[in-house]
């Protein structure tokens, strides 16, 4: 048997967690999380990280190591992964990743351009502006410094935004320069599962899943993460929308619908993401049976 990842993908709330530890006990594997959320400590309920319970169940690696200061990318995810897979495959055949988290994913499978590292300074300076004159600005910079990437952006999502504009300060050279588009070969087999239900169905689990967050806590883990509300770590549905809240802006019930709302529409964004890579065989969670019998075929 060669050394393999299997990698269980699919939008927020359509039971990727329940899966993967019945996939994980079948095959006697650890589960690496891919989700860029439950990296960080502190934040169990509103990322819907393993349960004490489940921990015991299954090892799991990459959940709640970072601090919630922490700068973490999917360059560093990369690295990261890559290293702990090396070691795991030494005496594990087949090791079980899941997460919904896209560019994490596809840094683990193809690879992502090594970017320069950006200084303390250059962020705070470019983050200060985005929080003082909006996206505009920058965006206008991107435009001068990279017409090339700034036609490709999406200029709805600021991080990408930003991020190519960090890079155009940090080196004097366009973020696109850096851009290279080849994939990396992996040493081990690559077997991806996607997990999807019906539109309506979806809605209806995030919403219940929402509403059971709110029961088990989040709102007084948001309340206690609050003075970090600046950290990247806590730009995130769920948190952004209890954070309206506490700051008086909105009700209780609204912020409430609002990550119901945003909820869904990441999800939605996830399934565009996923529905482009063809390497991706996809089940409806309740046929464990088919998904076992698809990864022993292929390893």
């Amino acid at each position: 048997m060669s050394h393999t990842l299997v990698i269980l993908l699919g939008p927020t709330g359509v039971g990727k967690t329940d899966v993967s530890l019945r996939i994980a006990e079948y095959f006697n594997s650890p589960i690496v999380s891919s989700d860029s959320r439950q990296l960080y400590k502190d934040l169990p309920i509103g990322t819907a990280a393993p349960t004490p319970e489940q921990l015991k169940r299954v090892k799991h690696y990459m959940v709640g190591t970072l601090e919630l200061a922490d700068y973490y990318s999917a360059s560093n995810f990369e690295i990261d992964a890559i290293s702990l897979l090396k070691t795991l495959h030494q005496t594990i055949p087949v090791v079980i990743m899941t997460g919904g988290s896209m560019m994490y994913i596809d840094a683990v499978c193809k690879g992502i351009d090594d970017m320069p590292t950006i200084t303390p300074e250059i962020r705070t300076a470019i983050y200060q502006q985005f929080e003082q004159k909006g996206l505009e600005p920058i965006l206008e910079e991107l435009k001068q410094k990279d017409p090339i990437h700034y036609e490709k952006v999406d200029r709805m999502n600021y991080k990408r935004v930003i991020h190519a504009v960090e890079i155009c300060r940090m080196t004097g050279k366009p973020y696109s320069s850096f851009c290279t588009n080849i994939r990396k070969v992996r040493p081990f087999n690559i077997i991806k599962i996607g997990l999807l239900r019906e539109r309506e169905e979806l809605r209806a689990r995030i919403n219940q899943r929402v509403d059971q967050m709110i029961s088990d806590g989040l709102l007084e883990e948001a309340r206690r993460v609050y003075p970090l509300k600046h950290f990247n770590s806590l730009n995130t549905v769920g948190y952004k929308e209890l954070f309206q809240y506490l700051d008086g802006n909105w009700t209780l019930g609204f912020a409430i619908e609002k990550i119901k709302r945003n909820s869904y529409v990441y999800a939605r964004k996830q399934m565009t993401w996923f529905k482009r890579d063809t390497e991706i065989t996809w089940f409806y969670p309740d046929n464990e049976a088919g998904i076992i019998e698809h990864i022993q075929k292929n390893l």
